[in-house]
C-alpha cells in the first residue's frame, strides 16, 4: 500500500502527546487526573503507543473456533440425554454434565457424537473406577473430567475421603484417562480475588498437582476459569495464564499440550435485581472469553442464581455465543489481541505481577501448605473485602443494583432458589473458600424491606 497520504504527518511521540495533554487540562495534574490503579496494583495510563509493545505473542488456544458449551445437570438420564441431543441441534458443540452422584452414563451419552462433539464431566464425588468406566464407553478423545480434589478441599475444607485415599484415587484415573484433571481456577474469581490472585492461584494449584503425581500429570490437565466484567483486563487475563503456563512447562523440562480452558462467566458480579442486566454482563464476558483465547465457553443464562435451569434462559443464553459467533465477527477471533498496545502491557503487567505471588507460595511450601495454614483464605477474604466496599461504597457500579435502583422491581416471590451464600455447619480441616456474590448483603435488606412492606 501507498505511504505518500502518511508521510504528511510527522511522528508524534508520546511525551508530546502528554504534553498536548497536560495542556488541556488546564492545570489540573495529569498523574492524579488521568491515572488511575487497580486493584492488582496496575497503573492505567490514557493512552499507549508503540513505545509500550512488548512484542508478546500469545497463541491461539485452538486453530478453530471456540467450542459453545451447554452445562446440564443430571438429575434424570433421560431428561439430561434430551438436553443434551436438543442444545447440539440448536447450535451447541460441547456438553458438560454436572453430577453428584453415579449416572446410568450409557443413557446420558446416548446417540451424542463424539466426533463432531466435546462432552465435559463435572463429577462431584471421587469414583475412580466410574471414572474409567465412562472413560472407556467413550473411547475417544473428545471427552474431559473435572475432577479436582484439591479444589474440592479448597472449596470444602474437607478431602473427598482422606489424603491417601484421595490421592490414590486420583494416580488411578491419571494412569489410564487422558483430560482426566481439572483446576478450578473459578472458585477463586468467584471468592472475590483480583485477577493477579486468581492466575497465581490457579499456577500455584496445579504446580502441587505436579508436586504430587509427578511429570505424568501435566498432560492430564485442563483448567475452569471463570470471566468477569473487566473487559480488557479478562482478556489479558486469559492471556496471561497461557504464558504462565507455558512458563511453569518450561522451567518443569515438561512436555505440555497447548492450554486448555474451560471458560464460564463470574457469578460473582450477577444480580437478582434487574435481572436482565445480567445479559449484558454475560454477553461482554463472553467477548473477553473468545478475545483471550478460551478453548470452550460455557454462558451461564440471566437467572441462574435464582431460578432452576429452563428452556427460555438456557435458549437465551446459548444463543448469545452464537451470535457472537456467527453474526458479530467472532468465528476466529482467538488471537484478534495480539498486538494491542494496551492488552499487550496488561498481560505482561498481570503474569510478573501474578509470578511474584506465586514463588512466594512456593516458598511459604506451596499451595497446599498454604491453604491449611489458612494463608490464601486470609488473602482472598482481604481482596473480597476490599471489593465489596468499593461496591458499598458505589466505587465499583453494578447498574440496577447499587445504581439507578428500580423500586418497583419486587423479588421476595420470585426466588426459586437460595441465591446467598449458606453457612455450613460441618467439621472442617480449615476455612474452606467460599463463593460469594457481590451484590448480596444489598440484596438481602431489599428483601427484608419487601417483605415487612416498608
Amino acid at each position: 500500500m501507498s505511504k505518500f497520504l502518511f508521510n504528511e504527518f510527522e511522528e508524534i511521540s508520546p511525551s508530546a502527546w502528554k504534553q498536548k495533554i497536560q495542556v488541556d487540562l488546564k492545570g489540573a495534574d495529569y498523574n492524579d487526573t488521568l491515572l488511575y490503579t487497580t486493584n492488582e496494583g496496575i497503573t492505567i495510563k490514557p493512552f499507549y503507543t508503540k513505545e509500550d509493545r512488548t512484542n508478546l505473542k500469545v497463541s491461539a488456544t485452538q486453530k478453530t473456533s471456540y467450542n459453545i458449551c451447554q452445562t446440564i445437570l443430571i438429575l434424570d438420564e433421560k431428561e439430561a440425554n434430551s438436553l443434551a441431543i436438543d442444545a447440539l441441534k440448536r447450535g451447541a458443540n460441547s456438553i458438560q454434565f454436572i453430577a453428584n452422584k453415579k449416572f446410568d452414563y450409557k443413557t446420558v451419552l446416548n446417540q451424542i457424537n463424539f466426533n463432531e462433539n466435546i462432552v465435559y464431566f463435572k463429577i462431584n464425588f471421587l469414583d475412580a473406577s466410574f471414572i474409567k468406566k465412562v472413560d472407556t464407553f467413550i473411547n475417544h478423545k473428545n471427552k474431559f473430567f473435572q475432577t479436582d480434589i484439591l479444589g474440592n478441599l479448597a472449596e470444602s475444607g474437607n478431602w473427598h475421603v482422606s489424603l491417601k485415599e484421595d490421592t490414590q484415587k486420583i494416580n488411578e484415573i491419571i494412569n489410564s484417562v487422558d483430560n482426566s484433571i481439572s483446576i478450578s481456577g473459578d472458585l477463586y474469581e468467584n471468592a472475590g480475588a483480583n485477577i493477579v490472585q486468581q492466575l497465581a492461584y490457579m499456577l500455584a494449584h496445579a504446580t502441587e498437582y505436579i508436586n504430587i503425581f509427578g511429570d505424568k500429570i501435566s498432560n492430564k490437565l485442563h483448567f475452569e476459569i471463570s470471566v468477569g466484567t473487566n473487559y480488557f483486563h479478562e482478556i489479558a487475563k486469559l492471556r496471561a495464564f497461557k504464558l504462565l503456563w507455558k512458563s511453569l512447562l518450561n522451567h518443569f523440562k515438561l512436555e505440555g499440550k497447548e492450554v486448555h480452558i474451560f471458560a464460564k462467566p463470574t457469578l460473582r458480579n450477577k444480580t437478582i435485581y434487574d435481572y436482565n442486566v445480567n445479559m449484558l454482563r454475560t454477553t461482554s464476558e463472553c467477548m473477553s472469553a473468545i478475545l483471550g483465547g478460551a478453548t470452550t465457553i460455557s454462558n451461564v443464562s440471566y437467572d441462574e442464581i435464582f431460578d432452576v435451569k429452563n428452556e427460555f434462559g438456557e435458549r437465551i443464553s446459548r444463543n448469545q455465543l452464537l451470535i457472537l459467533k456467527e453474526e458479530s465477527g467472532f468465528e476466529q477471533a482467538n488471537d484478534f489481541a495480539n498486538g494491542s498496545y494496551y492488552i499487550d502491557t496488561l498481560t505482561e503487567q498481570m503474569a510478573q505481577k501474578a509470578l511474584a505471588i506465586f514463588k512466594q507460595i512456593e516458598k511459604g511450601g506451596g499451595f497446599l501448605k498454604q491453604l491449611r495454614e489458612g494463608i490464601i483464605q486470609r488473602k482472598l477474604k482481604e481482596s473480597a473485602t476490599k471489593e465489596e466496599t468499593q461496591f458499598l461504597n458505589n466505587e465499583l457500579i453494578l447498574l440496577g443494583t447499587n445504581l439507578q435502583p428500580n423500586k418497583d422491581n419486587l423479588m421476595y416471590d420470585k426466588l426459586v432458589l437460595d441465591p446467598f451464600l449458606k453457612q455450613r455447619n460441618i467439621k472442617t480441616l480449615f476455612p474452606p473458600i467460599n463463593r460469594k456474590r457481590l451484590s448480596e448483603k444489598l440484596e438481602q435488606q431489599r428483601l427484608k424491606e419487601e417483605k415487612s412492606g416498608e
